[in-house]
């Protein structure tokens, strides 16, 4: 997300659908990975967690991140209308009395909600330089009032029925050795281990970290219930993967994806750009195709970091685009 607070871009998000669909909606896509080619294994036996949630259902189904706000039911509503039929939920403040108007949006519209996607409390800002210093777990200032942050989405997720809690952890370093993330895994592991308690995955979001960081951070945590949202875009705009590469190291922790293209990084000091599916470096058919042959039975999840009415045409336009590969 290049220089634009996430919470902004939701609420700018939800502004341009409400424009198009009525009031309090929001739509993005996402994705991540970056870094020099790994080595492939494509063709061996990697496969991505069968998530209990996912059983009986069609797998590669398609969704869309989608803002709350305060007003789920019209929130849920953009979704149907544009004929996707899960979500992630994003929400920015937590309140009981949303609970049920959330339930009840979600059975009215029949949306499979599935994750509850969490951001910081306080200052984020998406980019090289401020990035490291805002976002995630990783920044000591913030980092005791967000971890009780994601409990408090825990218990509202819980209370919704959806089964997962998902959020960046930030710029997790990459030398094991660093006091930083050592307690960073620290915290990760208190959120990860609540979120257990609530019978509820974790999720991490790729994007600030390479994919062997994150995978060495959530062997250190240890507990079995953490999995990974694949960002497709994120790894490329923040120039740490391939994507196509880093499916073969997080293949096994795979939960999540976000459909989102992007271009790498040219200029040090900011991120690459995010741009309509089928426009930027990701090489969607590969990671399909690969997705398939490791048994993905999760969600696709758009994201487009935009708003206006082009954001909900690039949408519609994204979901023709995977509905082809997918089949």
């Amino acid at each position: 997300m290049n220089k634009r607070n996430r919470r902004a871009f939701l609420q700018t998000s939800t502004a341009a659908l409400a424009a198009t669909f009525g009031p309090v909606a929001a739509v993005t896509l996402r994705s991540s990975i970056v870094g020099g080619v790994l080595p492939s294994t494509e063709g061996t036996a990697q496969v991505a967690p069968i998530v209990a949630a996912n059983e009986g259902k069609k797998p590669l189904r398609l969704g869309l991140i989608i803002g709350m706000g305060s007003d789920p039911e019209a929130a849920i509503a953009k979704v149907r209308d544009l004929g996707l039929p899960t979500c992630q939920v994003y929400v920015d403040v937590i309140e009981d009395r949303l609970v049920g108007r959330l339930r009840q949006a979600l059975d009215k519209y029949q949306i499979e909600a599935t994750s509850l996607v969490v951001g910081g409390l306080g200052k984020e800002v998406w980019d090289f330089y401020e990035g490291p210093l805002t976002i995630g777990l990783v920044p000591r200032e913030t980092r005791e009032a967000r971890v009780a942050h994601i409990k408090k989405a825990s218990e509202f997720a819980k209370q919704c029925g959806i089964e997962a809690v998902q959020t960046h952890c930030g710029f997790i370093p990459e030398n094991p050795n660093d006091p930083v993330y050592k307690e960073t895994v620290a915290s990760m592991r208190d959120v990860a281990a609540y979120c257990k308690r609530n019978g509820q995955s974790f999720r991490y979001e790729t994007g600030q970290e390479t994919p062997i960081t994150l995978i060495r951070a959530i062997q250190d945590v240890g507990l079995d219930n953490q999995g990974v949202n694949f960002d497709l875009a994120n790894l490329i705009l923040y120039g740490k993967a391939n994507p196509i590469d880093a499916i073969e190291l997080l293949g096994p922790y795979i939960q999540g994806i976000h459909a989102k293209d992007g271009l790498w990084p040219t200029n040090p000091k900011e991120l690459g750009q995010e741009v309509p599916i089928g426009k930027g470096k990701v090489d969607f058919a590969r990671i399909i195709k690969r997705l398939k042959e490791m048994n993905y039975r999760g969600a696709v999840t758009i994201e487009r970091e935009i708003s206006g009415p082009q954001q909900v045409e690039d949408v519609r336009a994204s979901k023709a685009y995977l509905e082809k590969l997918i089949g």
